[in-house]
């Protein structure tokens, strides 16, 4: 079984950043690829980034494109998701997830996930 838990969600003005972090235990992280995961009230559950297992491969979607940055540290079993430029558009609980050996960009791929944290840009 694995565990996630997301940590560093909060309150920011457009324009802010924040900087969120998951922490993974209970297997071998670097067998995960991981993803970040957003939804906000009344719309579904969308892809945000992901990183490959080794960290050298990095995947966004076009929304987010050029403003977040998601990274991996397999010596701390932690995956990042750097987030800046923010905007109004970005408030949403956001979700680590975890997939085993692969990445990608449907949730419905992913085998783990955590219980979220909540970001909330004001305009």
């Amino acid at each position: 079984q694995v565990q996630l838990v997301e940590s560093g969600g909060g309150l920011v003005q457009a324009g802010g950043s924040l900087r969120l972090s998951c922490a993974v235990s209970g297997r071998t992280f670097s067998r995960y690829g991981m993803g970040w995961f957003r939804q906000a009230p009344g719309k579904e559950r969308e892809f945000v980034a992901a990183v490959n297992r080794s960290g050298g491969s990095t995947y966004y979607a076009d929304s987010v494109k050029g403003r977040f940055t998601i990274s991996r540290d397999n010596a701390k079993n932690t995956v990042i998701l750097q987030m800046s430029s923010l905007k109004p558009e970005d408030t949403a609980v956001y979700y680590c997830a975890a997939r085993s050996w692969v990445t990608g960009s449907s949730s419905d791929e992913y085998d783990y996930w955590g219980q979220g944290t909540q970001v909330t840009v004001s305009s």
